[in-house]
């Protein structure tokens, strides 16, 4: 398919390029990283380190993902519109953040209610958006369904479509914040989310293109074709973000010359909800994403065994990669293993993904 490949090429050519560029205005204007005095010491070297990477991020998604779709005479369809909106809605939302942290040289940006405030305005316009816009199969860009492989049988409209609708944005919110926070806590050694959230939307490239060659508007004979609205749509969206983490990843890793801040932890958690909702794999993402998921479980389990015990700690520090750091791992040596369980995660996932479909065959076929 060129259009996914023209996608992918396209977004990693503008990242490679365009971050040293927005590297050189970020540090004219002296927009550096403040960092956290309760984190790891070895941190505080990395103070002045140019931020707000995100921006390319998103930019080099959206030229990439409109390019694409010029070049090969198509036009974007709901899902991936959609999806484009999350993305640079909840990014602007972080960018605010960024340069408040910037502005005011300070580590904590936006008031956390503001912040809420935003997330959660850009999360219902979409909740509410993708159950609209229905294809002449009368199929939406998202379901009132919670799915892990497709669609399963918890309906959330059971009570009826109003209640449906109010649940529906309640669960997509959920995501969204959810995978938000996890891109924002993983993103704490350099290149660490940049690498994994360039695996997830790699294999997320891999499960739209297959969904779309069983797609039921192409071949609804099959009792295993998947009822997904856009599925090529959002194949070619997968691959421009995979691109641009992978352009964006040069610079990133370590040492960093840029981190993504806020404006890019944001936009790509947005980016994970809004593609596992309209590709209908909302749980299937918690295994691909297992990385996040992980890094996620540390610092609520640190968090509430600090409650419940009275001031003990499971870890050393959470989120667990600081945990390592003050083992006496290098950062490279973390992050580097830190993405091969990422790389198993998304296996497990495409795995799991592909053997249902084989598990459907008739006998013979």
């Amino acid at each position: 398919m060129r259009a996914v490949v023209f996608a992918g090429g396209i977004s990693l050519f503008i990242a490679f390029l365009g971050t040293p560029l927005f590297i050189r205005f970020l540090t004219r204007h002296q927009y550096g990283q403040f960092i956290r005095h309760d984190g790891p010491a070895s941190h505080l070297v990395k103070r002045g380190t140019p931020t707000m990477g995100g921006v390319v991020i998103i930019g080099a998604t959206v030229i990439g993902w409109l390019l694409a779709n010029l070049l090969t005479g198509r036009t974007p369809y709901a899902s991936s519109m959609l999806v484009v909106l999350l993305i640079v809605g909840l990014g602007f939302v972080g960018f605010l953040d960024d340069y408040i942290k910037i502005r005011q040289e300070r580590s904590l940006g936006l008031r956390a209610r503001y912040k809420i405030l935003g997330q959660a305005v850009v999360g219902i316009a979409f909740a509410v958006l993708v159950l609209q816009f229905p294809n002449q199969h009368g199929i939406t860009p998202a379901s009132e369904s919670i799915s892990f492989l497709r669609d399963t049988a918890l309906d959330l409209a059971y009570w009826g479509p109003a209640v449906g609708i109010i649940l529906f944005v309640i669960w997509a919110n959920f995501l969204i914040t959810a995978w938000s926070n996890a891109v924002n806590l993983t993103d704490g050694l350099d290149g660490l989310a940049t690498g994994a959230a360039l695996i997830f939307f790699g294999a997320y490239t891999i499960i739209c293109v297959w969904q779309y060659n069983q797609w039921c508007s192409l071949d609804a004979a099959t009792n295993q074709c998947y009822e997904v609205r856009d599925p090529r749509d959002l194949a070619i969206l997968c691959a421009a973000i995979a691109g641009a983490c992978f352009g964006f990843l040069w610079w990133n890793a370590s040492p960093a010359k840029i981190f993504m801040g806020d404006t890019g932890s944001l936009a790509l958690g947005g980016a994970i909800a809004g593609v596992t909702i309209m590709s209908r794999t909302e749980l299937l993402g918690v295994i691909i994403g297992g990385l996040f998921v992980i890094i996620v479980a540390s610092s609520v389990i640190q968090i509430g065994y600090f409650k419940i015990s009275g001031g003990k700690r499971v870890f050393k520090m959470a989120p667990l990669h600081h945990h390592f750091e003050l083992l006496g791992w290098g950062e490279v040596t973390i992050v580097i293993r830190f993405w091969i369980i990422a790389g198993l995660a998304a296996a497990a996932g495409v795995g799991i993904f592909y053997a249902e479909w084989i598990a459907a065959l008739p006998p013979g076929e």
